[in-house]
């Protein structure tokens, strides 16, 4: 394991084990960590910890095993230090950007970091960050996935949507905008690593 990958599993399981306290804690601790639109500037931290509250036990269920399959991912391409970064950055922004919807309320849950994570690890894959096998098809075939999801929910005209299953609020904008940021930090960080090889005989863009 390399030491620059540690980065990003460290994410990872603060995400778990948070986001498992949370759920046997005291209703007035979830609360005052949850994002609210209308007082969130009194309350700062909620951009951070309210991706570690659910809504209900399937909502928990299935972030968690989205988690886990990213953590999976992550220990076999081995995301350098600059993915954790953008990762981290993404994590605050992805939930400010949701006062752009104002139908949006509140927010919580891990999905939108989630989009915003597998969306960089794309990119790094993409541009070869990561010495694995076929790391560009692997890449392109995560963000194409993303990609088409993102399109099937067209959260930007459905910003909230009502999920009958889970019985509760999906707010697919939170999806739209961790992608987008994953895009834009995940393209900064490779810039920052040393420039956009696109692998083609010595370009460098």
């Amino acid at each position: 394991m390399k030491p620059s990958a540690r980065d990003w599993l460290l994410l990872c399981a603060l995400h778990g084990v948070a986001s498992m306290l949370l759920w046997w804690a005291d209703k007035d601790l979830v609360a005052a960590l949850t994002w609210q639109a209308m007082d969130w500037q009194s309350r700062p931290w909620t951009l951070w910890s309210t991706a570690w509250v659910h809504m209900n036990t399937p909502h928990l269920i299935g972030n968690q095993m989205a988690l886990g399959t990213m953590t999976a991912m992550a220990w076999i391409v081995h995301p350098p230090r600059l993915c954790t970064l953008a990762w981290l950055m993404a994590w605050p922004l992805t939930t400010l950007t949701l006062l752009w919807w104002p139908q949006i309320g509140y927010s919580l849950g891990l999905s939108g970091l989630l989009h915003a994570g597998a969306l960089v690890l794309a990119v790094h894959l993409l541009f070869k960050r990561m010495v694995v096998p076929k790391a560009r098809r692997w890449g392109g075939l995560l963000a194409l996935a993303v990609l088409a999801k993102l399109v099937l929910e067209q959260g930007w005209a459905h910003p909230v949507v009502w999920s009958p299953g889970n019985e509760m609020s999906v707010v697919q904008a939170a999806h739209l905008a961790g992608s987008a940021w994953g895009l834009v930090l995940g393209l900064a960080t490779v810039w920052l690593g040393g420039g956009w090889r696109l692998g083609l005989r010595g370009v460098r863009v």
